[in-house]
């Protein structure tokens, strides 16, 4: 299966957080898109969180890789998947990048619960 890659998955990973290990999992069992704009984000987190040496290495370990830019193309796609789900700029764009491969977009945000084509990891309720 085809993935583009959500900051929200990244982040868990570098975090160490509850749903590292299935993040992981994914990862290791897909072909991985990531988006230049998820760089962004994660870069910026990893960096205020720890430091800049931590940010290198996680980006690091995402350019292992397939990088998608922002294009003309998936900036329209974006502003029209904003306007039909009301997401914010950026999980539009995440998302236009998902179906601009058809793809599947993986992520731990709630605000894609409903979306076509995406995957929310959740913690397991006990």
């Amino acid at each position: 299966m085809t993935l583009v890659v959500d900051s929200s998955v990244w982040i868990e990973i570098a975090f160490g957080g509850p749903l590292a290990q299935r993040c992981e999992s994914a990862l290791a069992r897909n072909q991985v898109f990531v988006p230049s704009l998820v760089i962004f984000e994660v870069y910026k987190k990893v960096k205020t969180s720890i430091d800049e040496a931590m940010a290198l290495e996680v980006v690091g370990a995402m350019s292992i890789h397939s990088t998608t830019e922002l294009t003309r193309e998936v900036a329209l796609l974006a502003a029209d998947l904003a306007i039909e789900y009301r997401l914010a700029m950026a999980d539009s764009i995440v998302l236009a990048h998902a179906r601009q491969l058809s793809a599947r977009l993986l992520t731990l945000d709630n605000d894609f619960a409903s979306i076509p084509e995406t995957t929310v990891l959740r913690a397991s309720r006990s």
